[in-house]
């Protein structure tokens, strides 16, 4: 069963790999337009299934022939490690495997964004930066008391959305360890939570300012929901994997002394994680600082609905004043969280 999950961890990597490859290079020879890529998206797609299939098959040759691929060197099971190669990159089919996955990859990307070197040195363009630059390094600071006061409304929107998330996040935590949810009926409450909150990440705490500022109107509280929404989820995601790193000495000790599944995890889990936690905790707070001064764009409220106010009326001054407002604060938040998270240590 072991060597079934490896093996279909490497086939798809590899299947994956080989389509996009080809896909990419394709694509680049061809140069189609993007309404001719849309119109032939089903010729696309049937063209990646086949590709994949090919690229598979492949990959079970090449492990026959005992030829290393990038989908061998990651998923190899322990009782196949010999098998990977030791030699200088450029002497290894994975080194180039990986060489020109790499190359097609920053290649097509630079296509998609659309990167010009040109534009990034046009003269009028330079001059506009510059005049902008120096609105922003001329500060009006009459606005700076509304500022600070609506800096400390972002501080306390980003505090209460974690302070609120912790015990949530925490308690789910367990049900998203693998290590812990074994039994049948448990494993599928793991995968239901795991697939939950991969989802609630998913969307960005921008998206979810939209929606409780539709909900709740617009203020700090729908900022404040959005934050703490995403930090469930995303602390329940640390947590769970922190859990699913801890010894098992400690689990097997205190269970053999009878030992209920609660207090397992209480006596033998919790002693593990909780300075990792607490780290994880902090480092999130100031997260959320920042993501509350994006989500004002929004409605969110906070200093991030007074900044889009300003930019929004281009009066680049103000807006100069409020970046000043929010670097400092962003840089005491994290001296401060890297002082915390060094005591912790």
């Amino acid at each position: 069963m072991v060597i079934d999950q490896y093996r279909f961890r490497r086939l798809l990597f590899d299947s994956l790999n080989f389509a996009f490859v080809v896909m990419v290079a394709l694509i680049l020879f061809q140069a189609p337009e993007e309404e001719q890529i849309l119109r032939d998206m089903k010729f696309y797609a049937l063209l990646w299934g086949g590709l994949m299939v090919i690229g598979a098959l492949i990959s079970e040759l090449f492990l026959k022939f005992r030829i290393v691929t990038l989908g061998e060197l990651t998923f190899s099971p322990p009782s196949r490690k010999h098998l990977r190669s030791q030699h200088n990159l450029f002497y290894t089919f994975w080194g180039w495997q990986f060489i020109i996955s790499l190359i097609l990859t920053l290649w097509i990307g630079c296509l998609i964004t659309k990167a010009d070197l040109w534009e990034l040195l046009d003269e009028r363009g330079i001059r506009g930066a510059i005049h902008l630059f120096y609105a922003l390094f001329d500060p009006n600071w009459q606005i700076l008391p509304q500022a600070i006061v609506n800096v400390i409304v972002t501080i306390f929107m980003a505090f209460i959305a974690t302070a609120f998330a912790i015990p949530v996040a925490f308690i789910l935590s367990f049900f998203c360890a693998k290590n812990i949810m074994k039994h049948p009926v448990a494993f599928v409450i793991y995968l239901t939570l795991r697939t939950l909150f991969n989802f609630i990440r998913s969307i960005e705490a921008l998206i979810w300012a939209i929606i409780f500022s539709v909900w709740v109107g617009i203020g700090p509280f729908a900022g404040m929901m959005a934050l703490m929404i995403h930090s469930i989820a995303s602390l329940a995601k640390q947590y769970s994997e922190m859990v699913e790193s801890v010894g098992e000495g400690p689990i097997e000790g205190v269970q053999s002394t009878g030992a209920s599944f609660l207090q397992t995890i209480w006596f033998a889990i919790v002693p593990q994680v909780i300075l990792p936690y607490i780290s994880f905790t902090v480092y999130r707070w100031d997260t959320n600082v920042r993501m509350a001064t994006i989500i004002g764009f929004v409605g969110g409220g906070g200093i991030g609905t007074m900044l889009i106010k300003y930019q929004g009326q281009a009066m680049w001054n103000e807006v100069g004043t409020i970046v000043i407002v929010i670097a400092v604060v962003v840089w005491a938040m994290d001296q401060a969280s890297a002082l915390i998270r060094d005591a912790l240590k």
